[in-house]
């Protein structure tokens, strides 16, 4: 830190927004930390005393330092920004993270100024020591390595993970490995099985995250950080699209998208807001949103910090509309104390093992009518961060892919992709995997013992799964062989929280007639450079109407396709 006694400076002048309304007020520090523990805690550290995640940089000692000088994963554009964390330009940054820095993967806003000057003033209170900060997790040895991690990464590889053989929690240690995202290297190569071919489709996307293909076959992007939808057109069997049009823009961190009513006419496109579910009028064909948006559930929770990602999906038979809301913590802090005749009161109301608290209504799939009009009810609950959702296409049963916890050691917690029983209780944050009980909320909730549902298929501790797809195509000419008919592709962005980096690459899920056999392999790898850098991390999955398998990924912002090899 260039200036250790800027903190004992810091002033409401030095705020920068002396003449607005939020200068008319003192900033409040205490306020500003209970935001920084709703709001920035799943990510960012703050020192001693504080639950802080190692997704984000460190914030300790941020005032003053420049933008991306820290031991981070930091974007290039972060990096070249020349920016100096004053607290005018923090302010600025956190109203609007992708408005000062176009191409940030900080996309969390705090629109409120006081908010923001009460978050900042608590931030000038994190002084870095004198020899810098003692940083919460270890230094990562380069040359780690295990049977999971990136080097053993190939197509056709298989894996089989069980809940009854998981390893001691902390048998390792809390990793912060966050890796260096850099351009594609010139020699860069992804792997595909044997009989298949990966190609670049597009390229220059904004955040793009989740993908879908409408009925006609337009390809439709959320690209999240600019808070809208990209729509790319392409002829079945075209390496490269022929059109490319923003669809809908002044959404608010735009990720899952659903087509409505099901089947080859829709009327509706709707989108998942970080805190909303909205529609747009669609018809096949169409380029550009035909009207404004309609909002369909206007609050999914009363918090938003944390996981923002919302996917949705609707029933097989169209008469339900899914919701995925992801936790606002990694573990939570400070839950208020409940009876047990007020925990059995609030389980009525709400739902098995659901939190309370800041985590009302968070890491659950929701349920309501496609017009939202029933209200919002908890159809599964306990699930962290379920991330993407799918309906499998034989039984209509409801899928999901999540983010487990974080903290426990490599291989603790493991991500995995599940049906969803409607009433289903997943153990967050009791339990985990069954009847596992989290060490760091041991003996608060031994009701719950023995009543958390155990996942279909476990997949490599904190791989980051993220979109799903099952493949559904019969016919185009890139259709895969029969054999992948009915198997569910997952994008795996790729850990943070591991010693030895894992993930980065889209697996094959293996069901028989629409039942999961446990097994996933690997099919498209190749995204790591070496153990510090990688330059892919896969998000979303969808089905092109040719058969051929659409990947977004946002490292670099690209889309791939990837097809049979025969196919042209």
């Amino acid at each position: 830190m260039k200036n250790p006694s800027f903190a004992f400076r810091f002033s409401l002048a030095a705020l920068g927004l002396a003449g607005s309304a939020a200068a008319q007020t003192p900033a409040n520090a205490d306020h500003g930390k209970t935001l920084f523990q709703q709001s920035c805690a799943l990510c960012h550290a703050a020192g001693p005393g504080f639950a802080g995640g190692g997704q984000g940089p460190s914030l300790v000692g941020l005032l003053g330092r420049k933008a991306g000088t820290t031991p981070f994963g930091y974007t290039k554009a972060l990096k070249d920004s020349g920016l100096t964390w004053d607290a005018a330009n923090l302010d600025r940054f956190i109203e609007n993270p992708p408005a000062v820095i176009p191409g940030t993967t900080m996309v969390i806003q705090v629109p409120g100024a006081e908010d923001r000057k009460d978050l900042i003033a608590f931030l000038a209170t994190l002084k870095a020591p004198a020899g810098g900060e003692n940083r919460k997790h270890p230094q990562v040895d380069p040359n780690a390595t295990d049977d999971n991690d990136w080097r053993h990464q190939n197509p056709g590889n298989k894996h089989h993970l069980s809940a009854d053989h998981l390893p001691a929690p902390f048998g390792t240690s809390s990793a912060g490995n966050n890796p260096d995202v850099v351009p594609q290297p010139a020699d860069a190569k992804l792997a595909v099985p044997e009989g298949f071919k990966v190609e670049l489709f597009a390229k220059g996307l904004d955040n793009g995250r989740l993908v879908h293909v409408a009925p006609n076959g337009d390809i439709f992007i959320s690209e999240t950080g600019a808070n809208r939808i990209r729509l790319l057109r392409a002829a079945d069997g075209a390496t490269t699209p022929t059109s490319d049009e923003i669809f809908a823009t002044g959404l608010n961190r735009p990720f899952g998208m659903a087509f409505y009513p099901p089947g080859p006419d829709p009327q509706w496109l709707y989108i998942a807001n970080n805190n909303s579910v909205v529609r747009f009028p669609y018809t096949n064909g169409d380029l550009k949103a035909r009207g404004e948006a309609e909002t369909i559930v206007a609050k999914l929770s009363d918090t938003t910090n944390g996981h923002s990602t919302r996917d949705i999906a609707f029933s097989k038979d169209g008469k339900r509309l899914f919701i995925s809301v992801g936790s606002g913590s990694n573990i939570p802090d400070g839950l208020a104390t409940k009876t047990p005749e007020e925990i059995r009161q609030w389980e009525t109301d709400n739902a098995l093992g659901s939190a309370w608290g800041p985590e009302t209504h968070r890491a659950n799939v929701l349920v309501t009518s496609p017009d939202g009009k029933d209200g919002v009810k908890i159809f599964a609950s306990g699930i962290r961060n379920p991330v993407g959702l799918g309906i499998e296409p034989v039984t209509g049963d409801l899928w999901t892919s999540t983010n487990e916890r974080d903290g426990l050691g490599d291989d603790l917690v493991p991500d995995y992709v599940t049906s969803v029983k409607e009433g289903g209780y997943y153990g967050w944050p009791w339990f985990y995997l069954g009847n596992h009980e989290d060490p760091r909320l041991k003996g608060i909730r031994p009701d719950l013992a023995g009543k958390a549902t155990v996942p279909d298929v476990l997949l490599q501790a904190h791989s980051a799964a993220l979109g799903i797809a099952f493949y559904t195509a019969t016919s185009g000419s890139s259709v895969f062989p029969e054999a992948y008919r009915g198997d569910l592709f997952v994008a795996l962005h790729g850990s943070w929280n591991r010693n030895s980096r894992t993930g980065y690459k889209v697996v094959r899920v293996r069901l028989k007639d629409g039942k999961p056999t446990g097994e996933y392999e690997d099919f498209l790898t190749g995204f790591v450079v070496d153990s510090r850098s990688v330059w892919g991390r896969p998000v979303g999955v969808a089905v092109a109407h040719d058969g051929s398998l659409l990947v977004t990924e946002d490292g670099n912002n690209t889309l791939w396709r990837v097809s049979t090899a025969s196919s042209k």
